[in-house]
C-alpha cells in the first residue's frame, strides 16, 4: 500500500508463501505470469487463481472497496482517494489484519499517523523586575501552530482547512490531522495578543490544560516569567539565598537549597511540599524562611498547623533557631477567639495551632489574613473531605507550604488533597483527577499518566532523602535532637496532684527522709510523663492518654516506611512492657523487649534476630540498665530515649549501642521530653551546665536531692503549655 507521486492511493493484491513467508508475488503475476516469477509461483503451489479469488471473495465481506475489485476479470488491486486511504488506514487495515490477512502498510506510516497539530506559546510580561509581575498579571501571548517540531504559516493551516481531507500531505510528509484540531489551530492562530494571566500560563506550561483542545508543546516568557519557568525545571538548585541574620543555626548546604526553594516558590504565590525525610530539618529550614519574610518587612503572621504533640516542639525550635520571631500558642480551653484572637495573632510573626482546631476555630482563623499558612505533618489532610481538610483550604494566605515525610501514604489521592490546599484548582476538581490520573494511575498503571502526573506535580514538591548521596555528604555522623511533647490532660491531673503532696510534705522533711521524699516524687513524675497505665500500674487501657506515646507512634510509622529499624530505651521494665504490648498490636508486628529478667541465651537470640535476620523485629525495646552497654547494634539508625536517665555519659552509652565500628549510616537520637514539666527544666539545667555536667549531674538523679525547697518546688511545678487541648 503506498501513495503514488499526485493524491492517488493504490493498493496491491500480494500472495505469500505458508513455508516461506518472505516470499510475496503479486496478483498480477498469477493472472500473466512475468519472466522470472516461476519459481515463486511453483513454490506456492497449484489452483493459484482459485486460492486467490477464494481469499478476496472473504476479504470482501470486511472491505467493501475489495468486492467491487472483484467485479474485474483479472482483480489486482484498485485505487483509493485520500479519504478512502485514511479509512482504509485508520479502521479496515487492522480488521484484515484480525481476521488473518497480512497488510503492508508504508514504513512511515506509523510515525506519521500520530503527529498532531500542537501550539508553543510566547508571553510578553512587559516588567523587568519582580515586584512588579505576579502570577495574576494579565499578560498578552502570542500562538505558533506547529506539526512535530515544524511551524506552520497561517496560509499552510489554510490550506489544510480548505481541503477537508483527515489525509493531508504536509511538507511532502502524509499526516491524520482531523477538521476540528485544523480548526482550532486556525481560531488560536487568528488570536493577536490573547490575554492570560502568569498562572495559566503557568499550568499550560507544566501540561496542565489544552488551548482550544490543542496540546502546548512550551511557554516561552521573557523577563521575571521567563526565570520561574526555568527555576521550577532546576528544583532545589536555583540560585542560594543568604540565610538571615536573626537565624541562630548554620544551614546545612541542602538546607540552604531547601530554604532558598520554599522561598523562590512561595514569593510567586506558589504553594510548596518540602518532603525531606524525617532528620533532615525541616523544620528549620521552614524557620529560616519566615525570619527572611519578616526582616524583608513583612508585618503579617503566619500560622502553623501541626498535630497537637507537635505545639511544643514548634514553639522550642522557634525560640532556639529564630528567637527574634514573637511566638504565639493558640491552644487550650482559655484561647482567644474572634477578634481578641486577630488582634492578639497581628501582634505575632508566627501562631502555633493544632488540626483539632483548625475546623472548630475556622471562623476566628478566618479573620486574620496570613501572611503564610504551613502545614506540618500535612499527611493529616490527605483525605480531602475531611472537616480539617477543608477548613485549611478556607484559610486566607499569600504563602502556602506543606511539611511531611510522606507526601503520598496511602494512593495519589492523597496528592491530590494536599496539592489542592497548596495550588488551588491546579490538578483540577477531585472527579476531573479521578478521571484523568487515579483510575488510570492507581488501577491500569499507565506509566504515560503517571510522567504527566509527575511533570504537573514535581516542581512544587522537593522530596530528599536520607540515602541521596548529594545529602549523605552534608550529614553528620549522629544526628541528636530534642523532641518535645505535651501531656493529655489525664496525664496533668495526676501530675498536679503529686506535686501537691510533694509540697506539701516538702517543708516538714529533713535529712533521708528529705531525700526519699524527692527521689520518690522524681520517680513518679516520670512514670506519669511517660503514661498513665504505668503510674497507676492497674493494666488499663493504653491509647490516647499519653502524649509520648501518641508521638513515638507517629514518628515509627515514618521509620518503618523507610524500612529502617529502631531502638527504644526505657529505664523501667514496666514501661517496657506496656510498649511491647501496644507497639506490637499497632504494627502487627513482633516487637522485642530486653530486660533484666532474661537470661543471657535470651539475651544473645534477641541481638542475633534483630542483627542478622533479613525480616526480623524492626523495633527494640531495652532497659536501659540491661541493654544500655555491651551490646552491637549497628542495624538499628534511630535510638529513643522514651524516658531520660538524666545523667548525659549513661544515655550516651546507650546511644552507642547503635553508633559504633559498623555502622555506616548516619545515627538519629531522638531525646523525648514533656514540655512544661519536670522533665524539661531538669533538661534545661543540664544544657547549662553541659561543660561541666559529668562534675555536676554525676551518677542518676541524686544530684537533684541537693537543691532547696524553692528550687525543687520550681522544679515539680506544671506549667499551661504541658497540656494538649
Amino acid at each position: 500500500f503506498f501513495p503514488d507521486a499526485g493524491t492517488e492511493w493504490q493498493v496491491h493484491y500480494l500472495l505469500q508463501a505458508q513455508k516461506d513467508p518472505s516470499l510475496l508475488v503479486s496478483a498480477a503475476a498469477v493472472w500473466k505470469p512475468q519472466r522470472g516469477t516461476g519459481e515463486g509461483l511453483k513454490t506456492l503451489g497449484p489452483k493459484l487463481r482459485e486460492g486467490l479469488l477464494t481469499a478476496l471473495g472473504q476479504a470482501a465481506s470486511l472491505c467493501p472497496a475489495i468486492e467491487a475489485s472483484l467485479k474485474e476479470s483479472t482483480p489486482v488491486g484498485y485505487a483509493l482517494d485520500t479519504a478512502g486511504a485514511f479509512r482504509f488506514l485508520s479502521e479496515e487495515a487492522a480488521l484484515l489484519e484480525q481476521n488473518g490477512f497480512g497488510v503492508l502498510l508504508p514504513s512511515r506510516w506509523a510515525g506519521q499517523r500520530r503527529a498532531k497539530l500542537a501550539t508553543r506559546a510566547q508571553a510578553k510580561t512587559r516588567f523587568e523586575s519582580k515586584a512588579g509581575m505576579t502570577l495574576d498579571r494579565v499578560l498578552d501571548v502570542e500562538w505558533e501552530i506547529i506539526l512535530g517540531e515544524t511551524g506552520l504559516t497561517p496560509k499552510e493551516l489554510l490550506s489544510l482547512a480548505q481541503l477537508k481531507a483527515p489525509l493531508v500531505r504536509v511538507r511532502g510528509q502524509w499526516v491524520q490531522l482531523s477538521a476540528a484540531e485544523i480548526q482550532a489551530a486556525l481560531a488560536l492562530q487568528q488570536q493577536k495578543g490573547a490575554a492570560f494571566t502568569g498562572r495559566d500560563l503557568l499550568r499550560l506550561a507544566l501540561g496542565a490544560d489544552a488551548v482550544k483542545g490543542l496540546e502546548v508543546s512550551r511557554v516561552n516568557a521573557d523577563g521575571p516569567l521567563g526565570e520561574l519557568l526555568a527555576g521550577l525545571a532546576q528544583g532545589d538548585s536555583i540560585a542560594p539565598l543568604p540565610p538571615p541574620s536573626g537565624l541562630t543555626a548554620t544551614l546545612r548546604p541542602y538546607q540552604g537549597r531547601g530554604y532558598a526553594w520554599l522561598e523562590f516558590l512561595t514569593h510567586w504565590g506558589l504553594g510548596a511540599c518540602l518532603a525531606d525525610d524525617m532528620g533532615l530539618g525541616k523544620t528549620v529550614q521552614t524557620l529560616a524562611l519566615l525570619q527572611r519574610m519578616r526582616e524583608a518587612g513583612e508585618s503579617r503572621p503566619a500560622l502553623l498547623v501541626c498535630p497537637t504533640s507537635l505545639i511544643g516542639n514548634w514553639r522550642k525550635e522557634a525560640s532556639r533557631f529564630t528567637p527574634q520571631l514573637p511566638v504565639m500558642v493558640h491552644h487550650g480551653s482559655g484561647r482567644d477567639k474572634g477578634e481578641a484572637f486577630a488582634a492578639q495573632a497581628r501582634n505575632h510573626a508566627v501562631v502555633l495551632s493544632s488540626y483539632g482546631l483548625l475546623h472548630r476555630d475556622l471562623s476566628s482563623l478566618q479573620d486574620v489574613e496570613w501572611a503564610a499558612v504551613i502545614l506540618d505533618e500535612a499527611q493529616n489532610i490527605k483525605n480531602a473531605e475531611t472537616r480539617q481538610a477543608k477548613a485549611a483550604r478556607a484559610l486566607r494566605a499569600a504563602r502556602r507550604i506543606a511539611l511531611t515525610g510522606t507526601p503520598v501514604e496511602n494512593h495519589i489521592g492523597d496528592l491530590w488533597s494536599v496539592q489542592e490546599f497548596l495550588n488551588p484548582g491546579f490538578l483540577g476538581n477531585a472527579a476531573r483527577f479521578k478521571r484523568e490520573f487515579f483510575l488510570p494511575v492507581q488501577v491500569q498503571r499507565d506509566e504515560n499518566v503517571m510522567q504527566r502526573l509527575q511533570r504537573l506535580t514535581g516542581p512544587f514538591i522537593l522530596r530528599r532523602l536520607k540515602t541521596d548521596r548529594a545529602i549523605i555528604q552534608d550529614l553528620p555522623d549522629k544526628l541528636e535532637m530534642k523532641v518535645y511533647c505535651t501531656l493529655t490532660r489525664e496525664q496533668a491531673t495526676l501530675y498536679a496532684a503529686v506535686v501537691q503532696q510533694a509540697e506539701a510534705a516538702l517543708d516538714g522533711a529533713e535529712g533521708m527522709s528529705r531525700r526519699g521524699l524527692i527521689l520518690s516524687t522524681l520517680l513518679r513524675l516520670k512514670q506519669i510523663c511517660n503514661h498513665p497505665a504505668q503510674f497507676l500500674a492497674d493494666h488499663s487501657p493504653t491509647p490516647g492518654r499519653s502524649g509520648k506515646l501518641a508521638r513515638l507512634t507517629e514518628m515509627l510509622e515514618e521509620i518503618q516506611e523507610a524500612d529502617e529499624r529502631t531502638l527504644i530505651f526505657t529505664q523501667f521494665a514496666e514501661m517496657g512492657h506496656l510498649l511491647q504490648k501496644y507497639l506490637q498490636q499497632q504494627g502487627a508486628r513482633e516487637v522485642l523487649f530486653l530486660h533484666g529478667g532474661l537470661s543471657k541465651t535470651q539475651r544473645d537470640r534477641m541481638v542475633e534476630r534483630f542483627q542478622n535476620e533479613a525480616d526480623g523485629p524492626p523495633v527494640f525495646i531495652l532497659s536501659i540498665k540491661a541493654g544500655g552497654a555491651g551490646l552491637n547494634l549497628t542495624r538499628a539508625n534511630h535510638v529513643f530515649h522514651f524516658d531520660r536517665w538524666w545523667n548525659p555519659a549513661v544515655e550516651n552509652q546507650a546511644t552507642d549501642r547503635a553508633f559504633r565500628i559498623g555502622q555506616n549510616r548516619q545515627v538519629e537520637v531522638h531525646k523525648f521530653i514533656c514540655l512544661g514539666t519536670v522533665e524539661e527544666r531538669i533538661d534545661e539545667l543540664i544544657e547549662r551546665k553541659q561543660s561541666l555536667a559529668e562534675k555536676v549531674v554525676g551518677s542518676g538523679e541524686s544530684w537533684l536531692t541537693e537543691l532547696s525547697t524553692d528550687e525543687l518546688k520550681n522544679l515539680f511545678q506544671l506549667r499551661a503549655e504541658a497540656v494538649e487541648d
